[in-house]
């Protein structure tokens, strides 16, 4: 005997099936998915240190042309900005009473030599004294030594090139009165193939590199000489590359830093003396660095650097970091994240500590191809 339900059960059946189906439904629409967020993870690598300080070139010898005697430029025998070599003659002084007084002492000589060969022969028949063999020998040195002073002076009447190098524009003109002892010079020469380029560095920057290099935590970047790179005043770089040669031995009390000097070749004179230019110095390699994205570093109210990670059960961690400086688009930590360690820099506004969170690979994040340029102080 079969019972049939009823009309009102089977009329309350699939509302309690449907009643059921939306609870199930809202059950599910009440528990929200762990939002979705960017994250790079870090590696150690090796990473190549360098500063960029400002600076300006100078001449790598300067040499002011003077007059030795005086008396009347007759001459200027160079272009001006034209390129001279040592011992080349640039100007021609008057000779004329240089060259009677040269004249006057070569004739005094003969007179004095003449009679210390006749004193020798008569002191040795004893037919004069002694003495009077000795004044007229030292009359004849002293005669040699006017002469002497006489073609010195005459020859300084052919002002000389003192080193190789590039003339600047003469102060003088034929016909101008010049004298030994004057203030202005006569004109300038600048030894510009190689140039020196004087750049400056914080002292606490130097201190922190020779500790770093004396710890191990900085490898030097070359066996020998740091190499430097050069920035014109235009933004080109400057194609030869230079090297490192002489740190100040002392702190300049006012600015708190230290000259470095740096030596170029200059072959075609593209550097000229008083030149502003940047100079990049290789510091050294440092092994198992930190770098992390800029986009995964933000501050906090404080101003302290802290970055999230993804933490146990994908949950984010907040930590603190101790940043060194910026290498292209990233930061290089010195504390407090490590090799492993994912951190988010996509959505990172939306993040807060201890959130369950949707770890993703970041799309926000360049290539690393900027790494290695120059480092800038955080």
């Amino acid at each position: 005997m079969k019972i049939k339900p009823s009309r009102q059960v089977c009329r309350v059946l699939p509302m309690t099936l449907l009643l059921l189906a939306g609870c199930k439904e809202a059950a599910q629409v009440g528990v929200p998915k762990p939002p979705e967020v960017g994250v790079v993870t870090l590696k150690a690598q090796s990473v190549l240190l360098s500063s960029e300080l400002p600076g300006r070139t100078s001449a790598l010898r300067v040499a002011e042309v003077r007059p030795q005697v005086s008396g009347i430029i007759q001459k200027r025998l160079f272009n001006e900005g034209a390129m001279v070599k040592k011992g080349q003659q640039l100007y021609q002084i008057d000779p004329s009473s240089y060259q009677a007084e040269y004249d006057k002492a070569k004739a005094n000589l003969n007179t004095t030599r003449n009679l210390a060969k006749r004193y020798k022969t008569l002191v040795e028949s004893r037919a004069i004294s002694r003495q009077q063999f000795d004044d007229a020998d030292a009359n004849f040195r002293q005669a040699q030594a006017d002469l002497k002073m006489a073609q010195i002076n005459l020859e300084y009447t052919k002002v000389l090139a003192p080193i190789d190098g590039r003339i600047s524009r003469s102060n003088v003109t034929e016909g101008a009165l010049v004298s030994t002892n004057q203030t202005e010079a006569l004109a300038s020469i600048n030894q510009l193939d190689p140039i020196y380029v004087d750049v400056t560095q914080a002292s606490t920057d130097l201190l922190r590199l020779r500790r770093e290099v004396a710890s191990g935590q900085l490898s030097m970047a070359g066996p020998d000489q740091v190499q430097v790179q050069l920035t014109l005043e235009d933004g080109t770089a400057y194609a030869q590359p230079g090297t490192l040669k002489f740190t100040e031995v002392t702190v300049d009390p006012g600015t708190g830093a230290v000259t470095l000097r740096a030596v170029f070749p200059n072959p075609e004179n593209i550097l000229l003396p008083g030149m502003f230019v940047h100079a990049k110095l290789a510091e050294g390699v440092r092994e198992q660095a930190i770098l992390v994205p800029q986009q995964g570093v933000t501050r906090d109210l404080k101003g302290q650097a802290i970055a999230f990670v993804i933490g146990a059960g994908n949950k984010a961690e907040l930590r603190e970091l101790k940043v060194m400086r910026t290498l292209g688009n990233q930061w290089l930590v010195e504390s407090g994240l490590n090799a492993g360690d994912q951190v988010i820099t996509e959505g990172v506004q939306r993040v807060k500590a201890g959130m369950e969170l949707a770890p993703v690979p970041a799309r926000n994040v360049a290539p690393n191809a900027t790494i290695g340029s120059a480092a800038q102080r955080p």
